[in-house]
């Protein structure tokens, strides 16, 4: 990242922009950083002015305590600011359920797109979730950030011989690097419900995505999503899953965007 602004409590937020058109702000999801973004970035700079920002407690950002979601929606007030006061906002999974926070916030925002928000869609998926949370919390407590890594990529659906594997790759150790941002997007996530009451105030145009081959409860989720907000859009891509190619989700961001 190559720019910093700063958030109101101190933190120091690291952005990069590029391209030219209506701006537009990118928000990764868990265990990523900015850089995650930048295919999505480059596929989109050709229409829009594009921002992807380390989110606190990621890549080149900050991290000031004590963690509130509050200070993330700071976060991404400051880089709104920084840009130029008005953006549309895209995030993917519990980036998503960040950028409508931000959105039901009251934060300058023309446009807002999801990616696959991960609430749950019944009673089984919602205790799953909280199980998830008090281990994790477990986890992190004592320092053991491998196995909150493990926690969630098991949440995430890996398998047990894919999870030993990830392991013993070189990626291992930037990953427990971030692990202690699990607990911030699981924050983020709130009682892992759709949020309705604030997606009623969300005023902005929000289009909800899922991908064609992802699993049901994922549809469910983003009509749910575009069902509660007042000018909601749902769309389901054409062969993706919950890992979107850039290639596929860029020119449907930058029509949505430019409009």
């Amino acid at each position: 990242m190559e720019t910093q602004t700063l958030s109101r409590d101190g933190t120091h937020i690291a952005y990069e922009r590029s391209g030219d058109g209506p701006a537009v702000v990118l928000v990764s999801g868990a265990m990523s950083t900015g850089a995650t973004m930048a295919p999505l970035a480059a596929g989109l700079s050709g229409r829009c002015d594009v921002t992807v920002y380390d989110r606190r407690g990621r890549g080149e950002s900050g991290d000031t305590g004590p963690y509130a979601v509050e200070r993330e929606v700071e976060d991404l007030a400051a880089v709104i600011e920084a840009v130029g006061g008005e953006v549309s906002l895209y995030g993917i999974s519990s980036g998503g359920a960040l950028v409508l926070r931000a959105a039901a916030s009251g934060l300058p925002v023309r446009r807002v797109a999801v990616y696959e928000v991960p609430y749950a869609m019944d009673d089984a998926a919602a205790r799953a979730g909280a199980e998830y949370r008090e281990r994790l919390t477990a986890a992190l407590g004592q320092g053991r950030h491998g196995d909150a890594v493990e926690l969630f990529l098991r949440l995430a659906g890996l398998g047990e011989e894919m999870i030993r594997g990830a392991r013993q790759s070189p990626m291992w150790a930037g990953m427990e690097s971030l692990a202690p941002s699990l607990a911030y997007d699981d924050a983020v996530m709130g009682d892992s419900r759709v949020p309705r009451a604030d997606l009623a105030s969300v005023t902005a145009p929000l289009l909800s995505l899922a991908g064609e081959v992802s699993d049901a409860w994922w549809h469910e989720a983003a009509r749910a999503v575009a069902e509660a907000a007042p000018h909601g859009t749902y769309r389901a891509l054409e062969g993706q899953t919950h890992r979107v190619e850039p290639g596929v989700l860029a020119p449907v961001l930058a029509e949505f965007f430019t409009r």
